[in-house]
């Protein structure tokens, strides 16, 4: 048998749960008017049970929006050869904390070092939290955005990318940007500035930007959006994927001619 207190938790359990799921208000009402303990509790337990369904469901939706490449996680990540700015902690980064502040993310480092995987999975759980998330390459980006611009579209894409709460631009600087793309690209960076959060992954020291990105004051105006509110993660050792690269692995085989 409920007390008054336990009863009326229950029935303000259930009202809760049937204004999140926008349910009309007389469902709660009969639960308080005519509905028995048992009968209450049973739909409490229901509608929570939806709740979660729809929370996962949402997750999926956002995991598979995003268009990441391959799925990635933070299980099993090697952060030895990765340096974190001061400001912020391992549990910064895997909470995505920074998404909620708006921060960005710069993972600057040699080829192969674990700054995809990073970011991806970042965005992964970022997802996770329901925050809306899509993953580019640059040079992805820039084409999409000419694409955009030539079929008179631009400012749908533009309008889109502004519904996000975290971009995730991957191989920033590896391939040369010509100075239509440069301008389109800057005018994301300016309409994300304190509007979301944005990741880039980069080979690149900031002084040889302007050299991928043809107009160095726009090189600049980029970087200083880009860095007021950001934090620079370094990446240092050899490339993962060549260390285990099967070519290597069957070079260092007895037999088989040596080492490369």
């Amino acid at each position: 048998m409920l007390t008054t207190k336990e009863h009326i938790e229950l029935n303000n359990e259930v009202a809760s749960y049937c204004k999140t799921l926008f349910f009309t208000d007389a469902i709660p009402e009969l639960c308080r008017t005519e509905g028995t303990p048992k009968q209450v509790a049973y739909l409490r337990d229901a509608l929570r049970g939806e709740l979660v369904k729809r929370a996962e469901n949402r997750r999926i939706r956002l995991i598979k929006r995003a268009r990441f490449p391959i799925y990635k996680t933070f299980e099993g990540y090697d952060f030895s050869h990765v340096t974190l700015p001061p400001a912020l902690a391992k549990d910064d980064l895997e909470t995505v904390t920074f998404v909620e502040k708006k921060q960005n993310l710069i993972l600057y480092g040699p080829v192969g070092t674990g700054k995809t995987h990073m970011a991806i999975a970042a965005g992964v759980n970022a997802c996770m939290k329901g925050y809306k998330v899509q993953f580019y390459t640059v040079t992805e980006l820039v084409l999409k955005l000419a694409e955009a611009r030539a079929s008179g579209t631009l400012e749908r894409l533009r309008n889109a990318l502004e519904t996000l709460d975290l971009l995730i631009l991957d191989e920033w600087g590896y391939v040369p940007v010509d100075r239509e793309g440069s301008e389109l690209l800057f005018q994301v960076i300016a309409d994300s500035y304190e509007s979301r959060s944005l990741i880039l992954t980069t080979n690149l020291e900031f002084a040889k930007w302007g050299s991928i990105f043809t107009d160095e004051q726009m090189t600049a105006a980029m970087i200083d959006r880009l860095v007021h509110h950001g934090h620079m993660l370094q990446f240092s050792g050899q490339s993962y994927r060549m260390e285990h690269a099967l070519m290597r692995q069957t070079a260092k085989q007895p037999g088989k001619g040596g080492t490369v």
